[in-house]
């Protein structure tokens, strides 16, 4: 079989809260009949929450409830003078199965990293950041994803040479999905290129400081044409949305 396949360098997760908390019996897909089960069967969706590792999750996106973005389903329950089930309950129902969250992974260590780090020098794996951009407190993949392959694994630990890395980020994925024009620096492509300071890109957002715009990319063209120039955004808007071939 013909496989590939994508990751982001972090170690925590990040998704709507329904599919990290919600039993498997709840019809999380039909929002209507699981806002239903959790109005009417809310204490038997409580007790099946005795497992759920509450400290682990970080409020990302809470409409309705932004005060509570960037705080631990706990520190939130506090606040609001309820229990964490309750309030995941409450929440879960008031923003009609929205709220997002990021997830802390129990191997946060050498250990975790060093899985990402091999999951990422296979040949068969393309870069993704999965970025979600909504809510207050989104995790910093959706910003730092790409500053942090290079400036992280690829200057400061050397998982990837430089070459690599522009496989693994751009060529790979174009060839994936069927993008022949697209991914590579020769003529007769499309010039979507980005221009990168090998010594001082890096990512800068962090889980507590989401939203930092990384470093050392200052221009970038997309079909020929400069969208970000010294740093500035230039205006134009020439990207469009790709079909494969």
């Amino acid at each position: 079989m013909d496989l590939s396949f994508d990751t982001y360098p972090y170690l925590r997760g990040s998704t709507i809260l329904g599919m990290v908390v919600l039993p498997a019996w709840v019809p999380a897909a039909d929002i209507e009949k699981a806002i239903e089960v959790l109005v009417n069967e809310g204490e038997r969706v409580k007790r099946e929450w005795g497992e759920v590792v509450w400290e682990r999750l970080t409020l990302a996106h809470a409409p309705g409830f932004e005060w509570a973005e960037g705080l631990t389903l706990p520190e939130v329950a506090e606040r609001h003078g309820t229990s964490v089930e309750e309030f995941c309950r409450v929440l879960l129902i008031e923003t009609r199965l929205e709220a997002g969250c990021v997830m802390a992974r129990p191997d946060e260590g050498p250990r975790g990293e060093e899985s990402v780090r091999a999951v990422m020098r296979d040949p068969g794996h393309m870069g993704g950041s999965d970025g979600i951009h909504v809510g207050g407190h989104p995790h910093p993949r959706a910003y730092g994803t790409f500053a942090r392959y290079l400036g992280r694994h690829v200057r400061e630990l050397a998982d990837l040479t430089w070459e690599q890395a522009a496989v693994h980020l751009a060529s790979h994925p174009a060839r994936r999905f069927h993008l022949p024009d697209r991914g590579l620096i020769r003529r007769g492509q499309v010039a979507d290129l980005i221009v990168v300071n090998p010594e001082t890109v890096a990512d800068i957002a962090t889980y507590s400081h989401p939203r930092e715009l990384a470093v050392g990319i200052d221009d970038v063209l997309v079909a020929g044409v400069p969208v970000l120039k010294d740093g500035r955004l230039t205006g134009a808007t020439t990207g469009r949305a790709l079909r494969a071939a």
